[in-house]
Parts: C-alpha cells; structure tokens; sequence
C-alpha cells in the first residue's frame, strides 16, 4: 500500500505539528485555519505517495583521476563576463585569474568534477560580499531597495508580519510611489501566518503581489501540489546587485546569533520577564551574499521565470544588465525544481565532495543527506581530508535533527568531526570545499530541498572568497560543542530510539 507523503514543508507551519517551524498556524483565524487545514487533507488524501525518486538517477559519473590541463577545464565550462559570452582564450584566462588566488591544481579538479555531471554555466567579472546573520542582511538589502531606480524584485519564502518586515514594506511602498516597479513573490506555505492585510496595504499601493501555489484551490487557479514549494530568498535591485542565500523576512534573524554578537542565545519573555528556553526565541545563525556582477543576470531571470510560471499576472520588465566589470569573482548560479531530472546543487555538492582533496566544511541547518552524501563524506575523511560539519544542537523542526544524528556514528568512525552550534538555532546552507569552491544558498542537504523545492545556491570559486567562508566556519566551530565519538556511543537509549524513528522517514523531511 502506497505511503502518504508527510507534509513536513520546512520552516512551514503544519496542522499536525505545533512546534516552532510550524508556528504560522497560531496566528491563523479559527475560519481561515479550517479552510487551509480541508485543503491540506485534501492534497494528502489525493496525492498517496511511495518513497520519492532520488536527486539522481543512474550511475555516479566518478570523481576526476587526475588533475587536468587548464586548456581541457576551460573547453568544459561556459562563461558570461561583463561584456557578455566569452571566447575559448578569454574563458581560459579568468579560470587562471580565479586559479591564481591560491591552489590551481584544487580548482581545476573542482571545475572538472562539476563538468562531469553536464553543464556548467560561470559567470565572471562579479563583486561578492559574505554577509553573516540578519542584522548586516536587512541593513545590506534595505541600502539596496533604497537606491533602486528601475526596479526591485523579491522573492522570499517567509514573509513574516513583524518589525522587519513592516519596515520591508513601507520602504517597498515608498520606492513603488517614486516611481520603481517593485514585484514581490511570497510562499504561500512559508507565509501562511502572515495576514492577508498585510501584502494587501501594499498592493493597494502598486507593488505587484504574488502567492506562490496558494493553499487554497477553492480560490486560485494556480493551485499546484502542496507539497512543492518556493524556498528561494533573492533579492534583485536593477539587474545590478543581488543577494541570495538562507535569510527570510523574519524577527528571527533580526538579533543576529550568538556566535556573531547576537543575544548569545536567550532573550527575555515578554510575558514572564524570564529567559526563555524555546527555541524560536534564540538569535537565528545564518547567512547571505551580495553580488554584483554578471552573476546578477542570473537570479534576475530566475525570478522573472517564477513570475511567469506562476502566472503572476502583470509584466515584469527584463532589464539589461550593467556592461562593466564589477569585480575578479568567478561565480555560478545553481538553481534548481520539483521538475529537474537531476538536481544540480545536489550533484554539485555530491560531486565536490567526491572530487576534495584537502578540505569539506559543512555548515548545515537541516541534514537528512542520504547514503550517497553520507557515504562521500565518509569516504573524503578515510582517504586523508579534513571533513568537519557544523550541525544543530538545537532545532525548530526535531525530526529532521534526529533523522541526521542517526548517521553519527558511521561518519565519526570514518574521521569526520562533528561540532553542534549552540546558543543559536542554526539555520545555514553553506559550504567550503578544498578552499576554492565556497556555496551560500537556500538549500539545505535533505530530501526536501534536494527533490520538492525550489532552491537556489551561489558559488563563489577561488580562495579570496573561500579565505573569509573558512573563517566563518572556524568562528562558528569555536562556539560549538563537538561530538566525541566514545561520548555518542553511550548516548541514551530514548535518543538512539528518536535517531532511528526518525531515520526511517529521512526521504520525506
């Protein structure tokens, strides 16, 4: 008998589960939460699932056995600079540009572990900025929106009703009245505790609004399967600067994370004056990029292409993008759907990991990899690199927690070390592979992102930009707890019980 699929949806609310990553629903009216939760049901009930199909299909293209001519990595690989499409000589020429910030031999095997699995679109020419937690995101994306001349397009998966984004939307507001087209696309599962009110006050005021598969079918047509959603955060200003990676319009993120100068971790409540111990309460670690550069153009049509697959309604003008130089960056834009045959952040992160020579840092908010993940790691460590991962200690959403702790074991008794962040709940998707292959992005490494979202990651090639994700990574190592492999054999029993539980439903998380 067919399984039906969980409706675990990421930082989503649920009619089942009440916990904080659902936590939309309290906000929710009696009248609306029983229109949504018939709606919920009804997708359940007609859409009776197996266990879903795998972000690849087929055989593993093997990791490259040596290390390759610049000439060979150059012919493999496409390259949009400032002044658009580039030649093979000039191709050539900013992969050594990008080979020459550190180790050439790592680089060129990365780009040819990349190439193994298909395509691989590089942009060149581009200024990358790493911003770390809310605080230095909102201020970054806020300078931005205010001096938009042309346009401004966001696409988010929560757009929470708080302070930030009241703030988010009179600045929205007040562009649109000056006379910039601003668009605006929101999940409609991600956003569901956030009132109508409040994306209709800007939509009276000109901003083009657009659910993203409403929940509802009795009042949209564009209904789609629930399960399938927009977990994408990008913001686009121009076709000039862009930013992506794991930050949503939220007050979550608005106290920055303990590591970084946050709240360290508790904050009063309100109601009680004592330090609260949920979760939702403490500073929120993650992370963005600034981009500008060619790269721009890519998250640019990515959202021009949500808009009109949706049906937004209304046009969205395609602005060219600016014709100099912005930077040295060397960059991709990986985006990925429910629709593609292979997940190609999946097969990136798959791929560079099989492919590392001297270094895997993970930093992961939800971690439900799989065998093949599990096994790359495994394998990395057991022939001599460096694999560390940053896990939570603590998380909105326990299952998904619990789900990758069950591969513990396996991957510490192979060499790679595990460190659990504490006094913050971690909600990352970043990683540094060798040095030289650094990826900010929504994704995070479960079943999830990898087969039912849409997801969207920037990878920044060469050691400038890997220098300054490392030391990230180093300063959230030192505020982390590790995980000692005798310690984790004699954990409890109750803990080893919810690993395995959860572990049987990891493709479903």
């Amino acid at each position: 008998m067919p399984v039906p699929c969980p409706s675990a949806v990421h930082e989503a609310p649920s009619a089942a589960l009440q916990s904080s990553r659902w936590g939309g629903w309290r906000r929710l009216t009696a009248g609306r939460a029983g229109a949504v939760l018939v709606s919920l049901l009804s997708a359940v009930a007609l859409s009776a699932c197996a266990t879903p199909a795998p972000p690849v299909q087929g055989p593993l293209p093997p990791p490259p056995a040596s290390t390759p001519a610049m000439a060979k990595v150059a012919s493999d690989v496409d390259v949009v600079g400032a002044q658009g499409t580039l030649g093979p000589q000039r191709r050539e020429a900013v992969i050594r540009n990008a080979a020459a910030q550190g180790s050439a031999d790592l680089l060129k095997r990365q780009l040819a572990a990349m190439a193994s699995f298909g395509d691989v679109d590089l942009y060149a020419n581009n200024d990358t900025r790493l911003l770390i937690d809310g605080p230095a995101t909102f201020e970054a994306m806020f300078a931005a929106i205010g001096q938009a001349k042309k346009q401004i397009l966001l696409e988010s998966y929560i757009i929470e009703d708080a302070a930030v984004a009241q703030r988010l939307a009179d600045l929205l507001i007040q562009r649109q009245q000056q006379g910039v087209q601003v668009a605006v696309i929101y999940d409609a599962i991600g956003s569901l505790s956030t009132q109508d009110a409040y994306f209709d006050r800007m939509r009276q005021s000109g901003v083009a609004i657009c659910a993203f598969s409403p929940v509802n079918p009795l009042k949209s047509r564009r209904y789609q399967d629930i399960t399938k959603r927009d977990h994408r955060k990008i913001l686009v200003v121009d076709n000039a600067v862009g930013f992506t990676g794991g930050i949503n319009i939220s007050a979550v993120y608005s106290s920055g994370s303990g590591s970084f100068g946050g709240s360290k971790g508790r904050r009063k409540d309100d109601e009680t004056g004592k330090d609260s111990k949920d979760a939702k309460d403490r500073g929120w670690r993650d992370t963005m990029i600034q981009v500008r550069g060619p790269a721009v153009q890519a998250l640019h049509g990515l959202i021009l292409q949500t808009w009109q697959t949706q049906a937004c309604g209304g046009t969205l003008q395609a602005l060219p993008a600016p014709d100099t130089a912005a930077g040295q960056q060397l960059m991709r834009i990986i985006p990925s759907t429910p629709q593609d045959k292979e997940n190609r952040i999946y097969t990136l992160l798959l791929g560079s990991i099989r492919a590392a020579q001297k270094s895997v840092y993970l930093t992961m908010a939800y971690f439900a990899p799989g065998d093949d993940m599990v096994q790359a790691l495994a394998d990395a460590a057991q022939r001599g690199v460096d694999v560390q991962l940053i896990l939570p200690s603590q998380s909105d959403f326990s299952p998904v927690m619990h789900a990758g702790r069950s591969h513990y074991e396996r991957l510490l008794k192979a060499g790679v070390k595990i460190h659990e962040l504490k006094d913050a709940v971690l909600h990352a998707k970043t990683a540094v592979i060798d040095g030289v292959v650094s990826t900010i992005g929504s994704s995070n490494m479960d079943w999830r992102s990898f087969v039912h979202n849409n997801e969207v990651n920037a990878v920044v090639l060469g050691e400038d930009f890997g220098t300054a994700m490392t030391g990230m990574f180093e300063k959230d190592r030192d505020a982390s707890h590790h995980i000692d492999l005798t310690s984790w054999q004699h954990r409890p029993m109750l803990q080893r019980g919810k690993e395995y539980f959860y572990s049987l439903l990891e493709h479903w998380w």
